[in-house]
């Protein structure tokens, strides 16, 4: 949710503040999940995702330096070796007893180009340090996720993506890697140096090896405006291919249970800076999610509420440069599922993700997400080959989210829809290769590298493996 939803959902949330205690369902409903032991009964300490929804108790945690530390591990640990970053995946893609590996001690900027605008970063690096130390070389990622928590390494791994129909996913911006594999070898890859580890590992979910260095084509620093306003929702999708022709940045939100949606544009500015100001998502979002406590059962009035509030909300405006303002803070939790589809499929699946989601699940009050991507040539990417166009539901962390797979996904897989790497989905082997043209190609370049499957925990071994 992006600066504009603050206003927004603060002024919606007056309403109902204070109504939290009327609700006795929801009271039950919301009592905190039971927290796992910190400590097994082998010693070994917790290690669990940013959601709740993965978890594991490894043997050995370990944080190499340098690529020919991390190259000595991978010869010499035990296996499933399974490598860590913020934790902001959904799906079992980290979890292992065995060998977790951190890149934090592999961190920031080793070199840039100012001519070429270009970089080399450690795979550690975190997107809220890479934005202000890109700043300072006056270089900047245009598009960004809406969460800048994640490690590089974790971002383009999994696919992370902003919004912007003429921009690639975070993984568009490598021209090259260096990689530890299994073997113990440290292998530069580009599009002319190891061609096809390039291409099959540059969206690799950790199963080739450890990347531990990246070089990303970077822009110069630019000064954006962001603009965040309320708009009916049909109004948004009816309108949808122009906007995304229209701004350089462009996503939307339709927000449950209102006719109502928050349309997030991001255009190149020369007007002064205006910062964004404090952060109140969460307030915002708490105050929906008690509408929701209050009127779940009575979703004509819910409507009727949420649209009388909402509509008078003013649009809400910052400049600043653009790393500033194109990731949020999201300090509550949720369950996420986010596929991509072929852009001109997703608006009529985001009308039946709507409709399902109105009819039979009230429960739901965070804004469902809608992006444009452009095509990329990685071989694992989720846009591999195609424009596409996201949807992302989420559920709060406390709520059932068992939906995801019995109601949204059947709807958005119709459509031809690729789940993101780091979203839940139900999906196995059979099921991607069917997604993916260069699906072969890839796992040949990854049995290659690791045919032991050192890199491979029970998850993945069921994504890279039939049976």
């Amino acid at each position: 949710m992006g600066t504009t939803r603050r206003a927004l959902l603060t002024a919606g949330g007056a309403v109902v503040a204070g109504a939290a205690g009327l609700f006795g369902r929801r009271v039950w409903l919301d009592r905190e999940p039971t927290a796992l032991p910190a400590v097994d009964k082998s010693g070994r300490l917790l290690w669990q995702n940013w959601s709740g929804t993965e978890h594991a108790y490894p043997a050995n945690r370990v944080a190499p330096a340098s690529a020919d530390e991390a190259a000595h591990l991978l010869r010499t640990a035990a296996g499933p070796v399974r490598t860590v970053g913020a934790g902001h995946s959904f799906t079992g893609l980290v979890p292992t007893d065995t060998t977790l590996v951190s890149l934090d001690r592999m961190s920031g900027l080793s070199g840039h180009d100012p001519a070429t605008h270009q970089a080399s970063i450690a795979a550690g690096t975190r997107l809220y340090d890479l934005g202000p130390a890109l700043a300072a070389i006056g270089q900047d990622m245009p598009n960004l996720p809406d969460i800048n928590k994640q490690s590089l390494a974790g971002a383009t791994q999994t696919g992370t993506h902003g919004t912007g129909a003429g921009f690639k996913a975070v993984h568009g911006g490598i021209i090259a890697f260096d990689l530890a594999t299994p073997r113990g070898e440290v292998l530069e890859c580009s599009a002319t140096s190891n061609p096809e580890v390039f291409a099959a590992a540059r969206v690799g979910l950790g199963a080739f090896g450890i990347i531990t260095r990246f070089t990303m084509q970077n822009h110069p620093l630019t000064r954006v405006k962001k603009v965040t306003s309320v708009r009916h929702r049909d109004a948004l999708m009816d309108g949808w291919d122009e906007l995304a022709t229209r701004h350089r940045n462009v996503e939307f939100y339709v927000i449950p249970f209102s006719h109502q949606g928050l349309l997030i544009t991001h255009d190149a500015t020369t007007e002064p800076v205006r910062p964004r100001g404090p952060d109140a998502d969460t307030d915002g979002l708490m105050k929906l999610k008690s509408a929701r406590d209050l009127l779940e059962f009575a979703s004509p009035l819910r409507f009727r509420m949420l649209d009388s509030v909402l509509a008078e909300t003013p649009d809400q405006i910052a400049v600043d440069e653009g790393w500033k303002l194109l990731s949020n803070e999201r300090p509550v939790r949720f369950r996420e599922m986010e596929y991509h589809l072929p852009r001109e499929n997703q608006i009529a699946a985001l009308r039946e993700v709507v409709e399902a989601i109105e009819r039979h699940r009230s429960d739901v009050f965070i804004p469902i997400e809608v992006r444009s991507i452009a095509a990329d040539d990685a071989w694992l990417s989720t846009f591999y080959g195609r424009e596409s166009g996201s949807i992302a539901v989420h559920a709060y962390y406390k709520d059932d989210y068992a939906f995801f797979y019995a109601l949204i996904e059947p709807i958005l897989r119709r459509h031809g829809g690729r789940p993101h790497w780091g979203k839940l989905n139900s999906l196995k082997h059979d099921d991607f290769a069917g997604l993916y043209p260069r699906w072969k190609d890839a796992l040949a370049v990854r049995e290659h590298l690791d045919p032991e499957g050192k890199m491979l925990n029970p998850y993945l071994a069921k994504v890279f493996r039939r049976g």
